[in-house]
């Protein structure tokens, strides 16, 4: 009776999960300069975000360019207001750090580069810019 309550509560989390994972929204955005994930660099325009578990799919609104980044999750005490980019910039330089969804209390957090690490051992100061942005079904 244990086995069999322990693998229907395995299965409730496991659809629980795929549930969740089907949800997750197309974020649309217009980044009015050029920025950094990761290595790779991205010039301003239109781009599209779609979180995919544990990878971020970033497209050109052409959909001629994509490319796919790890990312993890980040939470805050308080729901997001808005669906926003928020960069942060050094030196010049504009680096992706999180995507937001309007009403979520769990957003996507991205991993330093090595030029954005560099800057900041480098004592550049740092400040954070929110770009506003759109879900698309």
């Amino acid at each position: 009776m244990k086995n069999l309550r322990s693998i229907l509560a395995a299965l409730v989390v496991l659809l629980a999960a795929t549930a969740a994972h089907a949800q997750q929204p197309t974020i649309t955005a217009t980044v009015p300069f050029s920025f950094a994930v990761g290595d790779r660099a991205y010039p301003a325009g239109n781009y599209l975000f779609k979180n995919d578990g544990a990878a971020l799919i970033i497209r050109d609104a052409d959909r001629v360019k994509t490319s796919v980044t790890l990312s993890h999750s980040c939470e805050s005490a308080t729901r997001s207001a808005d669906t926003k980019l928020v960069f942060d910039t050094m030196g010049g330089y504009y680096f992706l750090r999180q995507i937001w969804v309007a009403g979520n209390f769990t957003g996507l957090e991205l991993s330093r580069s090595r030029a954005e690490v560099r800057l900041a051992q480098n004592h550049v100061q740092q400040e954070s810019i929110i770009v506003a942005a759109n879900i698309s079904r």
